[in-house]
């Protein structure tokens, strides 16, 4: 087993999991590690993932930390955005709209440094080892990949502790009992899952919640703000333009303050099985209600109504690790297609953990006062075509009614 793997890349987090992963890394595949650590605005410091590196025998130059804060916002989520994506009706795929972007920056590192291997600390209950793996094989289809969880015989919180002792790594006090809980957070979310959320009937203790007031704490004067959009993304918020990730942060703060955002969900695995999570996405979430606000007085009703069946499914293909795929890159060009007329500005109410949009104009509007008022519309719309057009579309009902006797 280990004499085809010379230099692996692992994803690291500094964690007590992915420091007991580089150690055994080391030991099982008696190869040399580097070390990958992105910086998606998960909100931690991340220069202790270097010194731990360092206690731990990596070499410098073998360390990466890489901010992708912009890249992860302006090449993921916001396509992600334009195609108002929802897995299951709800969920605003943080998690999974991260892994793509991880694989393909882990892939990158492995060609640079000449790794035969690249390694990540996901479980084999979960779905983000497909995520990872496909997009690992995507980028690189002759790579291999080390998944220690479905090798190692650590399969318990003791276990790790255990084998972290033995070999002087370093274990948080935090770390030494059960966790609660366990989360996983970026620029657009914060999730958690396990332990005390378990089970469905319960609900969530307020002690998870690390993103968001809670709603009914939340100021009880709303807030008024303006979100710009060109060609279907955000540029601005009350006017005042910002590059895509210091607009997520912004509405983050915004989200955050009114307690918006929180989403208690039981979910479908790709790998089979429901689980129960508790997704804060607070910015994401406004900048959600937002776009849909454009949308409606700028797209098309047909391309509008289009759209929302490509929706479902392209979800689903981010949700289980489809990034890379050709089906998901088929629909992001005919979203974006949709999107080319998608400019303006929304405003919208903050207040109790709601997002409701209370105007919209835009320079490519298709809405008509003009047609569409109840007052005298002096001839810009003939009431009596609709008698014919009805009639056309009653045809076949009527032939329908006919033959079954009604």
């Amino acid at each position: 087993m280990a004499n085809d793997v010379k230099r692996v890349v692992l994803a690291y987090s500094g964690g007590l999991d992915t420091s007991v992963i580089l150690k055994w890394l080391k030991e099982t595949y008696a190869c040399e590690v580097v070390t990958f650590t992105a910086d998606l605005g998960q909100g931690e410091e991340l220069e202790p993932a270097r010194a731990k590196a360092l206690l731990m025998g990596i070499k410098p130059e073998h360390i990466f930390i890489d901010d992708l804060r912009e890249e992860f916002v302006k090449d993921y989520v916001y396509p992600m955005m334009r195609a108002n994506a929802l897995y299951e009706g709800l969920y605003l795929l943080g998690t999974s709209i991260a892994r793509p972007l991880i694989a393909k920056r882990q892939i990158e590192i492995a060609k640079m440094v000449g790794a035969d291997a690249v390694s990540h600390g996901a479980t084999g209950k979960g779905n983000d080892q497909v995520r990872f793996e496909l997009g690992y094989y995507a980028l690189a289809p002759d790579i291999k990949v080390i998944a220690p969880w479905r090798e190692w015989d650590l399969t318990s919180r003791t276990r790790l502790i255990e084998y972290a002792e033995q070999h002087q790594i370093p274990v948080p006090k935090d770390k030494r009992g059960e966790s609660p809980f366990s989360t996983d957070a970026n620029l657009l979310h914060t999730s958690s899952e396990g332990k005390v959320l378990e089970d469905p009937w319960e609900e969530v203790p307020d002690y998870v919640y690390s993103r968001t007031n809670n709603p009914e704490d939340a100021p009880n004067k709303p807030e008024i703000i303006t979100v710009d959009f060109e060609r279907g993304d955000a540029v601005a918020i009350n006017g005042e333009g910002m590059s895509p990730a210091t607009i997520l942060t912004k509405l983050n703060d915004l989200g955050r303050t009114h307690g918006i955002g929180r989403l208690d969900l039981v979910e479908n695995r790709y790998v089979g099985m429901k689980s129960r999570g508790m997704y804060e996405t607070p910015g994401g979430t406004i900048l959600h209600m937002a776009h849909r606000g454009i949308e409606q007085i700028t797209l098309d009703r047909g391309a509008a109504h289009l759209k929302d069946e490509l929706a479902p499914r392209y979800a689903e293909l981010i949700y289980n690790g489809f990034w890379f795929s050709p089906e998901r890159e088929m629909l992001q060009a005919a979203i974006d297609h949709s999107q080319q007329k998608v400019t303006g500005t929304v405003r919208l109410k903050l207040y109790k953990g709601g997002v409701h949009v209370i105007g919209r104009k835009s320079p490519y509007s298709l809405y008509s006062e003009k047609v569409v008022t109840f007052e005298d519309d002096a001839g810009a719309y003939d009431q009596r075509d609709a008698e014919g057009f009805i009639k056309l579309n009653a045809l076949r009902l009527r032939l329908l009614g006919r033959r079954d006797g009604r």
